[in-house]
Parts: C-alpha cells; structure tokens; sequence
C-alpha cells in the first residue's frame, strides 16, 4: 500500500530535512520545504506529495459542495444527503494522507502515499 522509497534519498537530507518536510503536511504550508530547505531533494518531494493532496482536497471539496447544493436547490434531499456524506468521506481520507504524510516524515521516511504518488508537479 504504502511505498518506501527512502533509499533512494540521502540519510542526511532525510535527518537535517525532517521538520520542514513534516510541515509540509500541515495544508497551506506545503511551499516551507522549498523555501526553507530548496536545495533538498526530499523536501521536494514532501512538497510536492502535500501539494497534490491539498490540490485534491481543494478541488473535491467545491465538487462535492456544488453537487450537494444543486440536489439541496432542487430538492432531491435523499440523494444531497449521499453526497454530502460521501464529500465528507472525501475529505476525511484526504485528512488521512496529510496524517500519514506526517507521521512518515518524521519516522525519518519518505513514503510514496497511494494513488497520488505518480502526481509530479514539483521536480525533486
């Protein structure tokens, strides 16, 4: 499920790197590894995981908003209701990736999260 791709990242980049990689995963700050530390490659790579999931979260949540108040709007209640329940579903597993990207990263390892991981938006 989860895959370990520490060792293809210097043990020393991964140490000196770890807390500014963490906070990464704390939404909005996915940007602090490539400010902080932009010359380190797992940093980037953090960067990069975080900012998908933050892109995804983003974007699923308006999908999931927008359906929901269309079906409110037109008073199919029942179907709203599933929608809005399954957005709140959506958002809690993104809430999961952001927790595991963080407790990865500060275990000192650098884990490819599923189905978001082939996602390269930051070069690293």
């Amino acid at each position: 499920m989860f895959k370990d791709v520490t060792n293809q990242f210097a043990p020393e980049d991964i140490e000196k790197n770890k807390v500014v990689s963490a906070l990464a995963y704390l939404g909005i700050l996915f940007f602090l590894p490539l400010v902080a530390a932009p010359e380190s490659k797992s940093g980037k790579f953090h960067a990069n995981q975080s900012l998908v999931i933050l892109l995804f979260s983003v974007a699923g949540s308006i999908v999931f908003s927008i359906l929901t108040s269309m079906l409110i709007a037109g008073w199919m209640l029942g179907i709203a209701y599933f929608f809005n329940l399954l957005g709140t579903l959506f958002r809690l597993v993104c809430l999961a990736y952001f927790i595991a990207g963080l407790v990865f990263t500060l275990m000192g390892k650098v884990t490819e999260l599923p189905l978001i991981s082939k996602i390269k938006i930051i070069k690293y």
